[in-house]
């Protein structure tokens, strides 16, 4: 008895196979020289007259020759569809992650999906923005993202100075220069957000789904190799069509 794996292996090349001899039959069918054939003799007016060659041309192919080679190969391909459907419907395994179930008796087609699913959930783990590591961040429940401590950082402003070179005397006026001087005026309280996520969120993310995924193949497989049981219904359905 052949395990679902086994038939899943089998029934794309049915289905090729099957493919090529339809496409085969329908263009045979359309060669109407395969189909037709002749019979020619001559018979002479006396026996004094000429004698010429019997002429005959054979049928190559026949209607009811194709409908049986397409009725034998179809009811493979419908015994091996039904074969494998049957058991689809069947063949179930449970998802078992870190020793606990998480779900039990989940069909075969399923876990295909969810497969398939987890992998694309895999990529998008994988893009999520992480937070500036070289940052101190804090979740503020509030508003619903992280944000930093205040960083005090000043302002300043260039007021102008005066600096006497020489004083005034009763000939010369003084001597001043005039520069630009750094004060503080006031200072800025800086505090940066982030809708972003930890690295180890992002991580510990990343596991718990290529965990379940590898927990999903690992079911798939279990399921695909329950033993199949032949269904034979390709017989009853094309005896019908062609007799």
């Amino acid at each position: 008895m052949a395990k679902l794996n086994q038939i899943i292996a089998v029934s794309k090349g049915v289905k090729s196979e099957t493919l090529r001899s339809l496409t085969a039959a329908h263009r045979d069918v359309q060669k109407q020289p395969l189909l037709s054939g002749i019979s020619r003799t001559y018979q002479p007016k006396d026996d004094e007259g000429e004698r010429l060659p019997a002429e005959s041309t054979r049928v190559q192919l026949t209607a009811q020759g194709v409908i049986r080679d397409v009725k034998a190969s179809l009811t493979r391909l419908f015994d091996v569809v039904a074969s494998q459907d049957y058991a689809n419907r069947d063949a179930t395994a449970d998802i078992v992650v870190d020793g606990q179930a998480l779900l039990t008796g989940v069909p075969v087609t399923y876990l295909l999906f969810l497969e398939k699913q987890l992998t694309d959930l895999h990529t998008f783990v994988e893009k999520l923005p992480t937070l500036d590591p070289s940052e101190s961040w804090t979740f503020n429940e509030a508003a619903g993202y992280y944000a930093t401590d205040p960083v005090q950082t000043t302002r300043t402003k260039k007021v102008p100075r005066n600096h006497v070179l020489a004083e005034a005397t009763e000939k010369h006026p003084a001597q001043v220069q005039v520069y630009q001087e750094d004060v503080i005026v006031g200072t800025w309280a800086t505090i940066k957000f982030s809708g972003a996520l930890p690295a180890t969120t992002v991580r510990d993310l990343l596991e718990r789904v290529t965990k379940l995924r590898e927990a999903v193949k690992f079911a798939r497989e279990a399921a695909n190799s329950i033993e199949v049981t032949d269904r034979h219904v390709g017989d009853p359905i094309l005896t019908y069509l062609f007799g």
